[in-house]
């Protein structure tokens, strides 16, 4: 059975350095938990059993397979494994090694912006990990298409078999967006255990035929070369037969018992079944009948080989078994295992690690260093270019014309079609969006761009038929997903990557439907946490989305938005506060150290524009960009407004701040009318970004002498009563009392929406004017 594609000292090397990841991996979990100071007592973690399960796939990937250019996604609990490989070759200090989930040290998963050695993909949430190469990939295509060159190669992801429970996972495969991507390598390694059984039933065959379904390659590495020997055998094919036939279960138990008993349970009376095993002795019977093709190194390397001979996305489902190596391999519940001491003594000795050298790599005088030190040259050894875009190829403004009445979802529309004019940010601009381009003000760019596809697609509708000129090809620049918002912040995600994984920077912006961002929002989080740059635009949003019904309308999507790090998150209310904050957004993208990705929440609501001007007028235009970008500013004052409120009565008028953002800005005006008809000196604050304010009130909270919101409420107004208005849930504003001790009356909306005209849901939900201008006087009366 041998290959003599592989020469048995190739594979002695590979057999050394897999032992040593092995040892290093426990190790590294072992000293987490058992040898560090540990000053409460409590268990820190680590997965030596998921770990030990794909020691022999990292290693026959990193010291045979790949080569410069790919990325690699590990699963989640294999991370001690992979950054024992990563030791190895010479791309982690040792020191880290003893540091395992330590503040500062090694991450619990791989994280890209946590962790000390180069991360291609973060994992941790199981499922997007999995995913995320795949859509890379299809970032890879849209990059050689448009620029000719990338930095990348293939993409490969290690999953593991519960993996595929996530919906995600198939939310992916199923798009109609990824069904002409290339260089995708997916190894599944199913050890058919979760985290606290076996798995009754894996049906490989089942997830075969759904990979095949969607155009992959499928592949399968079962068995190792001992037992395709036993199965070559006269009558062997019985053995193949009972292996097949039980369940993981019995196997799982069987792996573990001793030769002499379990050679009558694996038998179970089968008179051909005992000749074939009749030369293997009962030592050899347990590891043989464990000689699964995902430890067999001769074996695995062979498929590997075959996947990696067509561009092909491919699926390799390798049979392995959960904590391979170590004395609780196969246990039911060893996902949470941990080697105790003796455990770990007898592990170094059967791993021939002298004592002394625990933490030792190879010398480098030695086969297995001189393998380590080809892989990393191979691997590492060209620097990859920095993939950067010049910010000043963003204008600070696009001088759209003016519109009396709009919406900003519109005034979003429209300035993406003014952007499809500037060749050179428009050639660094990619759209997407789950099947609601036309719905979120789209098609203008659309008809400019084309729709990206890998290949030309014939067009069969007449311009008389739609407003959309559905233009599909290579040279497309917005991509169409299907009905999946958690495709669409993954393909979001990989896009804000698209200079760090293939050397070319771009500016992505996605649209969804604002109450959805929920359903994408573990993608959304995942990217966020990448370090990814894109910007998104929620619309149409809040009960404003009226006839729609609660089912369509989001209250809690600003808290998602104020809460998620690395994220600025802005409510316009008027276009030409879109205008500047999208153009900000974009110079945030081009920031590849420092940029955030930019959350923009938008409406369908058309708004009058004279009040924005009027304060344009009045500040200038640099000045009022510069609050808008801050977070907010003065939209009304009763200074300006009715001066002769100050005299009215001894001490002035009583003063309250009227704090809106976004589409409720109208109602608030429509109040701080009524007031001061009512002798109340009201003021309006239009906040285009709590989130931003909220920052700098964190960032000098307890300074002396700070003033973080200085030019948004004056020193004389700092203890009046604020009623804060949202389109949400009350709660997102309600924070702004304590920036200076003043009283707060948080509006918004604190019950499931239903159908019915806008006007009755805001007197409905109390964000109308009337009750706004009420509670004011409330406010000031107490």
């Amino acid at each position: 059975m041998d290959d003599p594609a592989y020469a048995s000292d190739e594979l002695a090397v590979l057999n050394a350095i897999q032992r040593r990841v092995l040892w290093l991996t426990t190790n590294i979990v072992d000293h987490a938990n058992h040898v560090r100071p540990n000053p409460d007592g409590t268990k820190v973690g680590g997965h030596q059993a998921s770990s030990a399960s794909v020691v022999t796939l990292l290693t026959a990937l990193y010291f045979h397979y790949l080569r410069a250019g790919d990325r690699v996604s590990i699963k989640p609990h294999a991370s001690p494994a992979f950054h024992a490989i990563q030791y190895l070759l010479g791309r982690l200090p040792a020191r880290y090694l003893h540091e395992l989930r330590a503040f500062g040290g090694l991450q619990a998963y791989p994280s890209r912006t946590k962790d000390p050695d180069a991360v291609d993909f973060s994992t941790g949430s199981v499922g997007l990990g999995a995913v995320a190469p795949v859509f890379a990939a299809l970032v890879q295509g849209f990059v050689n298409d448009h620029f000719g060159t990338n930095s990348s190669r293939r993409f490969v992801a290690v999953i593991g078999d519960a993996e595929l429970d996530e919906g995600n996972v198939w939310e992916a495969l199923l798009d109609e967006a990824l069904s002409e991507v290339r260089n995708v390598l997916w190894v599944v390694d199913l050890n058919r255990q979760s985290l606290d059984r076996v798995i009754p039933g894996v049906k490989a065959a089942r997830l075969r035929r759904l990979f095949a379904d969607n155009g992959w390659r499928v592949l399968e590495a079962k068995y190792g070369r001992q037992l395709q020997a036993l199965f070559a055998l006269p009558d062997g094919e019985c053995l193949r037969q009972r292996i097949d036939d039980m369940s993981n279960e019995e196997y799982q138990a069987l792996i573990r018992l001793p030769g002499v008993d379990l050679r009558p349970r694996l038998v179970a009376g089968s008179a051909p079944l005992a000749v074939v095993l009749q030369d293997v002795s009962d030592e050899q019977l347990p590891s043989v009948l464990a000689n699964l093709a995902g430890h067999d190194l001769q074996e695995l390397l062979s498929v590997l080989d075959e996947a990696g001979s067509t561009p092909q996305p491919t699926v390799l489902f390798a049979y392995t078994i959960k904590g391979w190596g170590l004395p609780i391999a196969g246990h039911p519940l060893n996902h949470s295992m941990l080697l105790n001491h003796e455990q770990m003594a007898a592990l170094q000795v059967s791993l021939n690690v002298p004592p002394g050298d625990e933490w030792s790599g190879f010398a480098s005088d030695s086969a297995e260093g001189r393998a380590c030190a080809a892989a990393a040259e191979r691997l590492y050894g060209a620097a990859e270019p920095k993939a950067t875009l010049d910010p000043a190829l963003v204008p600070t403004a696009l001088d759209l014309p003016a519109i009396e009445i709009t919406s900003t979802q519109e005034v979003f529309g429209r300035s993406l079609v003014r952007l499809a004019d500037l060749p050179a940010l428009r050639a660094r601009i990619v759209t997407c969006s789950p099947d609601v381009s036309v719905s979120t003000n789209l098609a203008g760019w659309i008809n400019k761009t084309g729709v990206y596809t890998g290949q030309e697609r014939a067009d069969f509708e007449t311009e008389a038929q739609r407003l959309l000129n559905w233009r599909r090809g290579p040279n497309g620049q917005h991509i169409e997903l299907g009905i999946s918002e958690m495709n669409l912040f993954a393909l979001l995600g990989m896009l804000g990557l698209s200079a760090e994984l293939c050397g070319q920077a771009l500016i992505p912006i996605g649209t969804v439907y604002d109450p959805f961002v929920c359903r994408g929002l573990d993608a959304l989080i995942y990217a966020v946490y990448s370090g990814s740059k894109f910007i998104f635009a929620g619309t149409p949003s809040g009960i404003t989305l009226s006839p729609e019904g609660g089912a369509h309308q989001s209250i809690i999507t600003p808290s998602i938005g104020a809460e998620l790090p690395q994220l600025h998150t802005f409510e316009p209310c008027y276009g030409r506060e879109v205008e500047w904050v999208l153009l900000e957004a974009m110079r945030e993208c081009c920031d590849r150290a420092h940029g955030r990705s930019t959350y923009l929440r938008l409406s369908t609501r058309p708004v009058d524009q004279k009040p924005f001007r009027a304060v344009q007028q009045r500040l200038g235009e640099a000045e009022l960009r510069r609050q808008v970008l801050a977070g907010g500013y003065r939209l009304a004052e009763w200074s300006l407004e009715h001066p002769e409120l100050a005299g009215l009565r001894p001490g002035g008028a009583p003063v309250v701040n009227l704090v809106v953002t976004g589409t409720m800005v109208p109602e608030a005006l429509q109040a701080a009318v009524y007031l001061w008809d009512e002798g109340v000196a009201a003021n309006v604050l239009n906040l285009t970004s709590p989130q931003r304010l909220f920052e700098a009130w964190r960032t000098v909270d307890g300074a002396r002498g700070a003033d973080p919101l200085g030019w948004l409420i004056h020193p004389g107004e700092r203890r009046a009563p604020l009623v804060t208005v949202h389109d949400a849930a009350p709660h997102s504003l309600a924070w702004l009392g304590s920036v200076y001790g003043a009283p707060a009356t948080a509006l918004g909306v604190e019950h499931y929406g239903q159908s019915g005209a806008r006007d009755d849901l805001y007197h409905y939900y109390g964000v109308d004017a009337a009750n706004i201008a009420e509670m004011a006087l409330r406010a000031v009366d107490q």
